[in-house]
């Protein structure tokens, strides 16, 4: 089983608490701003993925849902571009929807591993980064590939090129980010800080999980970025 957080200092527990609360309270905000509120997004994925977002980005991701989500709703309801409040997005929100699956395959695979018990190497961390992995990489896929294919159907491209292109960015994607996911939790294992999965500890320390994950795939989302523009 996993090693329990024996070095974990006592002031992660309060801090996780209340980061979770935060986490929640944003990630409903923005639910509420965009089904309620009438903010929808161009993309309909991309209604998921803000509020997800929030769930491990807390009150950045309200600033960041506020600076880039909200005048591209905007723009989407208005017949008059205005240019004043709108700006583009950081190459880096692209790879919001690679976190947002990655959130998502944690709720799904750490219960599935732990509720069946699987190890590998005789660890059930290695089962989860397995299970999480492939889990992201199923969302991630879906989302590329429906993305791709809403915006292929004015072009008349093939539906055989958008599924090779999406499972390749898929993939890519999911590798990079898992550099920094799988080594945040390899450290936390090495130092006896990772709590049990059913501590807020072990959430709150998986949402920093998610955020070093952004960072180590930023290069590989920044170039897959600079391609798309180009396209």
């Amino acid at each position: 089983m996993m090693v329990m957080g024996g070095n974990l200092p006592a002031w992660v527990s309060p801090v996780a608490w209340t980061y979770l609360v935060l986490a929640a309270l944003s990630a409903i905000a923005i639910a509420i701003d965009v089904f309620l509120g009438g903010h929808r997004q161009p993309s309909r994925a991309m209604e998921i993925v803000w509020p997800v977002t929030a769930l491990y980005l807390g009150p950045f991701a309200l600033w960041a849902y506020a600076r880039w989500a909200r005048p591209a709703s905007d723009a989407l309801s208005s017949p008059v571009q205005d240019d004043t409040r709108s700006a583009t997005p950081p190459k880096l929100a692209f790879g919001l929807p690679g976190g947002a699956a990655s959130v998502i395959a944690h709720f799904l695979g750490v219960p599935l591993v732990v509720l069946t018990g699987w190890t590998i190497a005789g660890l059930d961390m290695w089962a989860m980064i397995a299970v999480i992995a492939v889990i992201a990489l199923v969302l991630l896929f879906s989302f590329e590939y429906s993305s791709r294919a809403a915006a292929s159907a004015h072009l008349g491209t093939g539906s055989s090129v958008g599924l090779q292109r999406a499972a390749v960015v898929a993939a890519v994607t999911i590798v990079a980010f898992d550099l920094g996911m799988v080594g945040w939790m390899v450290v936390l294992h090495l130092g006896s800080l990772m709590p049990p999965v059913d501590d807020a500890s072990f959430v709150f320390l998986m949402q920093i999980g998610v955020v070093v994950g952004l960072a180590t795939a930023y290069p590989v989302v920044s170039r897959l970025a600079r391609r798309a523009e180009t396209a």
